[in-house]
Order: C-alpha cells, then structure tokens, then sequence
C-alpha cells in the first residue's frame, strides 16, 4: 500500500508531529493539517495491523491518536467518517438487523485425501478444455466469516455470514477491527460499489492473552479463538469488542460494480487502473489497498500435483502460524474461467477445501461428572486422564446426554480415542470393549437433580434429563432474568445486570425474594440514587398487576411460549387450578400437544414449585384469572389465526391483540384447527405447511385488517 518513499516521507512527518504535540499553537497547527495528522495515524495503523511491523511505539501512536480525537472533540464539524477516531462506537448496538449480502455465501465442497483433489481437478479440467489448470492455494481460517461492503470508497456495511442469503449487520463492531480500512482507494480501480468476503480472527496471542485477563479477574475463560471471534462479533459494546484486538483476513471480491462513466474534461482523473484477472492479482489489489490478504501466505501453482504436495506439506507447520487454520483452500487462480466453472446451489465449482486430518489421541475415562445448565438441563462431562491433542491438554469432554453414552458404548476405565473435530472441541470418537479387563463399572446416569436432589424429568422424544425445579440453585439467576423481563413480568428497572448483581450479593436468592429486597441496603451501593429506588419499587407493584398469561410465560415453563402461555391462563380461574390437571386434560386445550402438556403437568406436580407460587401470592402478585374484557362475540369470535413473515403495517403483538379484542384466538403452530395463517414478508415454514391443508385460509396482512369492525 505504501512504497518506500511514502513510507519515508510519512515517518518524517511523524516524527514532527511528536516533536509539535507540546506546542503553544498546537491546536491551530491541527486544524491547518487535520488530513496529514489523520494521515500518519491511518499509516501505522496499516504497519502495526496490517503487516505487524509498527515503526513507533504504542505511547507514541497514543499520543497522536488523542491529540486528534482531542482536536475532533472541539471542532465536531471537522470530523471525517473515516478518521481512525470513528472506528469507537458511541454507547451499546440496540440490535443486529438483518441485512442480505449482494451475492449469496455458499460453502466450499469439502475434501479429505488426494483423490478428492484429483477429482476436483478432473472436473475443472472436463468443464474448461484444459489440458493443465493454474491454482491458487491459502489457508483456510478458522474463524467467523464477514462481508463487507464499500461504495464509494468508503466502508458502509460489515454483515454475518449468516443463512448465506441474509446475515446480521455488525458494521460498528467491524469498525473495531484496525486491520479493516474505513475506507480504501477502490475508485482507482474505477470501483463504485465492492462487496469482500472474509474471515475475523483471534490470533493466538491475543487470545492467551484476553483469557489470562480473564482468569485474574475471576472470569471464565473464552473457550477457543475461532468461538472468540465469532461471539465477539455479537456484542453489543463496541467497547468491549475493541479490547479483543480482532483481526481480519479478506480474501474474496464476490461483487463490484462499475463507476459510471462521466465526460473527460481538462481535470478529469487519470484512467483507471486495470483490475486483476486473477485470483492472485485480487489479493495482491486488496493488499495495496490497505487490507490483510493472505497475499503473504497464498501459492500459485500449474497442476493439481504441485497442490496435493504443497497442501500436505503446509499441514506439518500448521501450528507455527499465529492463527488456527483447518485446511487450505484451492481456487481456481483465472477469474474468467471461474465464472465458466459457475456454482452449484451449496458451493463454487471452482474452489475446494481441503481439510487437515483431526486430531486424535487415546486416553482413559476416569469418572462422570453431572452439570446443571441454565435451563435445567443436566448434561454429563467426562473426566479422562489428562492428554496432549493437537497441541492442547484435554482433561474433560461433554458427552451430551444419556443416549451418547449408550451410542458410544462407554464405561468408567474404559480406554477410548479422542479427536478435536475442527482443531476446537474434543470429541469422544469411540471407546475399545476389546481393551476391557472387566473391572469396567457401568456409567449411572442419576434420576435426582446433582444440585439440589429434585426429580429429574425427559420426556420420551427428548434425549436430555432436566431439573424442573424453580428453587434449583443452578437454575435461579436465569430464571429471574427471565421473569423480570420485557415479555415476561416487564420489570423495567430491573435488568439482567441488576439480577446478578443482587444474586451475587445474596439479596436475591428465588423469584419471591423480587417482592422483598430490602430497598435500605441496595440504597447504599453505587447507581442507586432514591430516584432509581422509587422506580425500580413502584416497577415491583405495578407487575403484581400483571395478567395470569403473563406470569405463566414468566415462570419460564419448558416449551411454554407467550401463544400458549395466554391458551392456559384463559383455562383456568387460579394458576393453582393446574395442580388438578392430567396430562390429558391439558392436551385437551387449543394448542397443547403432547410435549406441552408433559412439562406443565410436570412443573405444577412440583411441591417447590407450588410452594414458590403460594409465596408469590401472599406477597401480593395476583394469580387470580380475573378474565377482564374478554369479547366471547366480536366478529372474529370462533376463528383461530396465525402471524408468520414480516407485517409491514402492524407490529406482530398489536395485530394479535386485535386478533383477541375482536373474540378471535391465536395459535402457536399450524394445525387442523388454524382458520387464517396471515402471510407477512419473507414467510417460511409455517406458509408451506399451511399450504397442504385445505380448511387454513392463507391471507394477507391488507387482508387480515380488512376483516377488522375499524376497517369496515
């Protein structure tokens, strides 16, 4: 990107603007030279990200950097969107729209072995005409792929992979990456509008480094860089996405589009630059630009036996690069002849992946341990005589569930061979009976919950066990975040980072301790001012108020959603009354299969459960179903209906609501006793399921609203 003169020219000018930065007329020697500062700061961000080599020291760039966004600060009109101070989001990302890429994000065809290749490489060879076909070889990364999208030189859109079609936008989190340019010289290649493809890493310092951070501060560690990387790309603080020092490898245009020609006149740009009829050449452009290609790391070769050589030679010194890489990559290095090759509708004609062999080892298993999730979910975890897989210590394993136990055939001290599928998660790939000496025990999955001694509950079709219990220690701080949610008991001042808060602390130990924290003592700590005290009480009393549907959805009732939450507290006079119920009786209501009733009959046939709600209800919060308002002959009494897709004029709760203040009902899934299944954009599987039955009438939303007394 910068040639030796740049380069040069540039360092000199640093080295002014380090020895000005203690100048009485500094500010005025900014505003003069805001492009030229901005300048030498986006050059060492290119050394330092881009080709790891800084010439000035961190301090040094620190100080340039916030005599800029110092600069910036006073003159807010000055700021350009591609300053290196924009990279830093202001406050949290709300949400992640979905956003669909400009060509779809198909997957590579996997393979394993040479003749894979071989085969690859006939096929190129059949479809082209080509005696001998030129390649281009990379690694392939191991971490979370991105689109980015640039018009006009300028970035404006970083996305997910997603479903392939759509993913989520993530642009502000992207803008945290130093090794992604906020804008770049595309026009130069008379290039109006770009989309690249990439992959978004943790390098493996960085990533001892962070969970080294982690551990000191009593944190759990992050579990592996490529899983790093793609949560970090998720958060919702720009902040905190920063400090994980990501990086960014883009190796793919998928789309460009032309600058429309305008008339030359006397000063008109030079032409364009020609772009790359290769691969190869592409990454070479990205590179040029300022971007973190793996120019450095990529080969050119003629044939497909100089591939298979070099791809298994790279596989012995995988682990010297900084990054986790699974495999190479193998495209077609000819642009034109790629498109020739085309696509099929999962992957490129044109490209393979070549995966390295997995890791593997052989250990003992020592014991079982049983954990308790979230939600209850009791899973095993296998304890093994610690061993080195790819380079990794592994001395516990998931083993999901009870079938994966019986699937494998495993028993205490059995010796058994395992594998990090991806170079990332250990696996248990199978034990050996014909190592047993018989002093192998049998692994006995417990029927009484490891944490606080409940039941255990699986209904048939489901392979996990769970503890139901709304008292179980492991389950509370969950089940309280959920309670006090939005859709749930909507405790507005009581978010998720106040529950734990309170739960660390001990004032909060159980869903009823909501109805009695002791105001007193949260008044003391930091942020809670009287103000936010009155708020966060009076929020309390105004949820005991709450309609008996939404207390249901609140108690976080497997497989209970907020449809079916409405369908059982319109059944009952008190939330009790289901203590009374049979399984079948439940199945008796709209919408209530076999699963539902199942994990409903379950929870009000739990003595804790029914004790939690006795409390509940003496501290004031109304169980009672006092049924006010309900229309029994509105003139969409007796219909069922359905929302699925996108509304584009109502939002899904308020069109529901009109369902159920007109006498209507609203189901939760297609049946035989759906009457209208209302299309909204983008419908899915609920649209094709209705489809093949005759009685469910699928309409439009214009349709729905026109079925309304308003709109007649």
């Amino acid at each position: 990107m910068y040639n030796n003169e740049q380069t040069i020219a540039l360092q000199k000018k640093t080295t002014e603007w380090l020895a000005n930065v203690n100048a009485s007329n500094i500010s005025g020697i900014v505003k003069n030279n805001t492009e030229d500062l901005r300048n030498c700061l986006r050059f060492h961000e290119y050394r330092y990200y881009v080709q790891n080599d800084p010439l000035i020291s961190d301090f040094e760039y620190d100080t340039l950097y916030k005599l800029l966004e110092h600069f910036e600060k006073e003159n807010p009109g000055a700021v350009t969107t591609d300053s290196p101070t924009q990279r830093v989001g202001k406050g949290l990302i709300k949400d992640f729209p979905k956003t669909p890429h400009l060509v779809p994000m198909l997957s590579l065809e996997n393979s394993y072995n040479a003749d894979d290749l071989l085969d690859f490489d006939r096929k190129a060879r059949e479809i082209s005409g080509l005696h001998e076909i030129e390649y281009c070889v990379e690694p392939k990364f191991d971490g979370a792929s991105i689109s980015l999208v640039y018009e006009d030189d300028m970035l404006i859109r970083g996305v997910t992979r997603g479903d392939g079609e759509v993913g989520d936008e993530i642009t502000l989190n992207v803008k945290q990456i130093r090794s992604v340019p906020l804008s770049a010289k595309f026009s130069e290649y008379g290039i109006e509008q770009i989309e690249i493809r990439g992959e978004v890493l943790m390098n493996k310092n960085n990533f001892k480094a962070y969970n080294d951070a982690l551990i000191e501060e009593g944190i759990p560690p992050l579990a592996n860089p490529r899983n790093a990387a793609a949560g970090s790309l998720r958060i919702k603080d720009t902040a905190e996405v920063s400090k994980r020092n990501l990086e960014a490898f883009l190796y793919h245009v998928s789309y460009d589009h032309a600058t429309t020609a305008q008339p030359k006149t006397a000063n008109a740009p030079q032409d364009p630059a020609e772009k790359p009829e290769t691969h190869s050449g592409m990454l070479e452009m990205l590179w040029n630009l300022g971007f973190r290609s793996p120019k450095n790391e990529m080969k050119v070769f003629k044939g497909i036996d100089a591939v298979i050589k070099h791809v298994h030679d790279f596989e012995k010194v995988r682990d010297n690069l900084g990054y986790e890489i699974d495999g190479m990559v193998i495209k077609v290095n000819d642009l034109k002849l790629q498109d020739r090759l085309g696509m099929t509708s999962h992957h490129p004609r044109w490209a393979i992946a070549f995966k390295f062999k997995a890791r593997q080892g052989t250990s003992k298993l020592l014991a079982v341990e049983f954990q308790v999730g979230r939600t209850g979910a009791v899973t095993p975890v296998a304890k093994i005589e610690p061993v080195q897989v790819g380079g990794v210590t592994v001395g516990s394993i998931s083993i999901h569930n009870e079938a994966y136990i019986k699937e494998k055939d495993l028993m205490l001290g059995d010796t058994i061979l395992i594998e990090r599928s991806g170079d990332v998660i250990p696996q248990i790939v199978k034990s050996f009976p014909e190592l047993r000496t018989s002093d192998e025990k049998k692994i006995e999955f417990p029927t009484l919950c490891p944490v606080c001694s409940s039941a255990l509950y699986k209904p048939e079709e489901d392979a996990v066990w769970r503890c139901v219990s709304l008292t179980c220690p492991a389950q509370i701080a969950e089940g309280i975040i959920h309670f006090v949610s939005k859709d749930a008991m909507d405790i507005r001042s009581f978010g998720e980072a106040n529950v734990r808060k309170f739960y660390e602390m001990g004032l909060l130990r159980s869903i009823p301790d909501i109805y009695s924290l002791p105001y007193d003592e949260i008044g003391k700590l930091d942020g809670f001012g009287e103000k936010s005290i009155i708020k966060l009480q009076q929020a309390i009393e105004d949820s005991k108020k709450q309609p008996l549907n939404r207390i249901i959805y609140a108690l976080g009732i497997r497989y209970v959603g907020e449809t079916t939450a409405k369908t059982l507290a319109n059944a009952v006079d008190h939330l009790t009354d289901f203590a009374a119920f049979s399984e079948e009786q439940l199945m008796q209501l709209d919408d209530v299969g076999v699963k539902v009733a199942k994990t409903v009959y379950s929870f009000f046939h739990n003595a804790d459960n029914l004790k939690l709600l006795q409390k509940l209800e003496e501290l004031g919060v109304q169980l009672k179903n006092e049924k006010k308002g309900t229309v029994t002959d509105g003139n969409l009494s007796g219909l069922t209906f359905l929302f699925t897709g996108t509304l584009s004029q109502l939002k899904r709760s308020d069109a529901e609501a009109l369902v159920e203040r007109n006498g209507g009902k609203i189901l939760g899934a297609v049946s035989s006793r759906l009457n209208y299944l209302v299309a909204g954009e983008s419908a899915g599987s609920k649209l094709e399921k209705a489809k093949k039955i005759p009685a469910i009438h699928v309409i439009s939303e214009e349709e729905f609203i026109k079925m309304l007394p308003s709109s007649k």
